[in-house]
């Protein structure tokens, strides 16, 4: 079952953290969350699902930028959250939806236990402008029946920032700390869109 926009409030400081929290942005059985005014963007033609692929910054104007088709941009959630005893999950805003901009690639579904800032994989369906702070997304939450372990990957709870993927961990790739530090510093220059 998912919970009501009145059962979200009830369990907010308990097993529902959202933080900042904006009573307005709660909705019937949702609560929507914004965009941080920083992306993410490959480097390579080519990702390598056994390396930390190079990444670039890009900074969202006050006045906007264009979204592109057949990029993928890595975003965030301005607000950070942390879920126990119930399932997060996120979708996009069904106006977001109707521009033709997709929030998450396949992973909106997240784990019991997860606390963090959400990456978004954003891809265009055609050129749309994008501003920080837009309601973006919405989170909702899952009932859990059962035994419960909690998250606890070594690789995105707790994050402070976009994460790019780190599968190369799974797979046994370059774990050295100079691709360790690459993957979670993600190059801290930040590119000018163009005007």
């Amino acid at each position: 079952m998912i919970l009501s926009g009145h059962e979200i409030r009830k369990q907010l400081g308990d097993n529902i953290h959202i933080d900042p929290f904006d009573d307005k942005r709660l909705n019937p059985n949702s609560y929507n969350l914004s965009l941080h005014d920083e992306l993410l963007v490959y480097e390579e033609i080519v990702l390598d699902m056994r390396k930390s692929n190079r990444v670039a910054r890009v900074q969202i104007p006050e006045e906007g930028l264009v979204l592109t088709p057949n990029q993928l941009y890595l975003g965030r959630t301005v607000e950070r959250t942390e879920t126990h005893n119930l399932v997060p999950m996120i979708e996009g805003r069904s106006s977001i939806g109707r521009l033709g901009l997709f929030v998450h690639v396949t992973a909106g579904f997240g784990d019991v236990g997860f606390a963090g800032y959400w990456t978004l994989e954003m891809f265009a369906v055609q050129p749309v402008k994008i501003y920080p702070g837009v309601p973006i997304c919405q989170i909702f939450f899952h009932q859990i029946t059962g035994a419960i372990t909690e998250y606890s990957s070594d690789k995105y709870q707790h994050n402070r920032d976009i994460q790019p993927s780190m599968m190369f961990r799974e797979l046994g790739g370059d774990t050295s700390d100079e691709q360790l530090e690459l993957a979670f510093s993600v190059g801290r220059n930040v590119v000018q869109p163009p005007r």
